[in-house]
């Protein structure tokens, strides 16, 4: 476990260095499926650029507003202290808002049918989240709850988490489950060619990432009425999708009897 690795005397971040493998290897197998789908690999590219900007941000100013209580703001015009805060301290559901925001604004700008893209390349986001959820663990930080069982980690001293302690591996579970995900959305879309890509996604996540939630330890995450800020998205996440599953079967319900009363 480390913080930083160590590459041609360059102390690369653990975090983003796991996570740019996974944007590596995801690109490497959208470029294998795009004429799969006959789409462009360029425009797979802007929207991802715009995707990435987008997480960035919103993963940062989630953070912030769950953090705003153990941030320094009198610090925040020293150089160093806010190096500090950029560099660490991100939530996901604010970078995958984010990241959504940006890629359906980039549709836009670009003339691209982001919508297409998403719903085809969706499975990437948990397969990305999960090298991410590596790269936790390796640095300490999003460590989880006391624990001695089976698979239990202990952090040295200098990481994230508290040294010397017998900790769960939540980053670890999380990471597996994300790739779980990930290839589920994937073989539904290549035997299935299933359409509810994005919601089965957020079913899925929305629902691990809430039980998750009670093995986590650290603190800074936020808490209202005893669930963490990740909860309560998990939990209107859960609700949203389900009221849009209900309204599209509905309405293909209205065009299926409409078409018979007509074929009658």
């Amino acid at each position: 476990m480390c913080i930083y690795f160590n590459l041609f005397g360059l102390n690369l971040p653990a975090y983003g260095f796991c996570i740019a493998l996974g944007v590596i290897a995801s690109n490497v197998i959208a470029l294998r499926m795009i004429h799969k789908y006959g789409l462009d690999f360029n425009d797979l590219v802007i929207l991802e650029a715009y995707c990435m900007l987008g997480g960035f941000i919103g993963a940062k100013i989630l953070y912030f507003i769950v953090s705003y209580k153990t941030i320094e703001w009198q610090r925040i015009t020293e150089t160093k202290y806010f190096n500090q805060l950029m560099q660490g301290g991100f939530v996901f559901y604010g970078g995958l808002i984010g990241g959504l925001l940006l890629t359906f604004l980039a549709g836009k700008i670009h003339k691209i049918n982001e919508i297409e893209y998403v719903r085809k390349f969706i499975f990437l986001i948990p397969f990305i989240h999960s090298f991410g959820r590596v790269g936790c663990f390796m640095a300490g930080c999003c460590y989880g709850m006391p624990y001695d069982g089976p698979g239990a980690v202990v952090f040295p001293a200098g990481s994230y988490a508290p040294a010397g302690i017998k900790l769960f591996p939540i980053q670890l579970v999380e990471a597996g489950l994300l790739l779980c995900i990930a290839i589920i959305i994937l073989l539904m879309q290549i035997y299935k060619n299933y359409v509810l890509s994005v919601e089965l996604y957020l079913l899925l996540y929305s629902t691990a990432r809430f039980v998750l939630e009670f093995f986590r330890y650290d603190d800074i995450r936020g808490k209202v009425a005893g669930l963490s800020t990740s909860q309560w998205i998990s939990i209107f996440i859960l609700i949203g999708t389900h009221i849009e599953l209900i309204i599209k079967h509905k309405k293909s319900e209205d065009i299926a009897q409409k078409g018979f009363c007509t074929n009658k």
